[in-house]
């Protein structure tokens, strides 16, 4: 079994109950276990800045798929969702986005995956929930905490928990 870490996002529809539906999906898809969630945040656009915020939030699963497997299954799911990574805008509007930040102390670099993620050490919007998760994590060298120091969260904002049964 392997630690993987994955971020997800959207701002098209009802993204936390979409978040509630693909975590469902990714732990039944993956035979994963759900170690961690973060709380779901609002987050300024990145890239295409002229669209709505969006909704992050990260997870961490126990799960026996290899990397590139657990890939594959994770945009199985973002396609049951509503989205086609074929016709969308890069960095455009979406429904459900999952990224594959890290699995355990794996370094890929291939062109259908590198990991960790290429650039999550840019992305406040990942970094913010990650750091909720586990601040003192390292990831590709670097502990989440100190990577997150280096950028602005300005318009990130934790999101109240939503009401259970």
């Amino acid at each position: 079994m392997a630690h993987a870490v994955i971020a997800l996002g959207g701002n098209v529809g009802d993204v936390r109950a979409t978040f509630q539906k693909a975590i469902a999906n990714i732990c039944g898809m993956t035979q994963a276990a759900l170690l961690a969630r973060s709380s779901d945040y609002t987050t300024p656009p990145w890239g295409e800045v002229e669209q709505a915020p969006f909704i992050n939030a990260c997870i961490e699963i126990d799960t026996p798929l290899d990397p590139h497997a657990l890939l594959f299954t994770l945009h199985k799911i973002e396609a049951k969702f509503g989205r086609d990574r074929a016709k969308e805008q890069r960095w455009g509007p979406r429904t459900l986005d999952l990224d594959l930040i890290a699995y355990d102390d794996v370094s890929i670099e291939k062109p259908e995956l590198t990991l960790p993620h290429p650039r999550l050490f840019e992305r406040a919007f990942v970094l913010v929930p990650l750091a909720e998760m586990s601040p003192d994590r390292v990831i590709g060298g670097r502990s989440v905490a100190s990577a997150l120091a280096a950028l602005s969260t300005e318009g990130i904002e934790r999101l109240p928990d939503l009401a259970g049964c």
